[in-house]
């Protein structure tokens, strides 16, 4: 998985950079981004602080554990109504 150039902390700054009246394309340029990264991080980040990101990141991880505990077990009951079905 690549890793980002930038930090959760570093994004809310240049969006906190925009709601101080900061033109978008002028923010892109300075940090060497694209617009539509920009855009992008605006629609996720938008509005939160540095404590809520940080949250966001933790509830993604355990969302992704889950997740791969849920296919797992859905894999094991399909495998379990398998062997029942060819044991009858």
């Amino acid at each position: 998985m690549k890793r980002s150039r930038f930090t959760q902390e570093g994004i809310i700054g240049v969006l906190k950079e925009h709601q101080g009246g900061a033109a978008a394309p002028d923010l892109c340029r300075k940090h060497g981004i694209s617009e539509a990264t920009f855009y992008t991080w605006r629609s996720k980040y938008g509005g939160m602080d540095v404590s809520d990101a940080c949250k966001l990141k933790g509830l993604e991880e355990e969302n992704a554990k889950l997740k791969k505990l849920l296919a797992e077990q859905m894999l094991d009951v399909a495998t379990l109504k398998e062997m029942l079905a060819r044991n009858f």
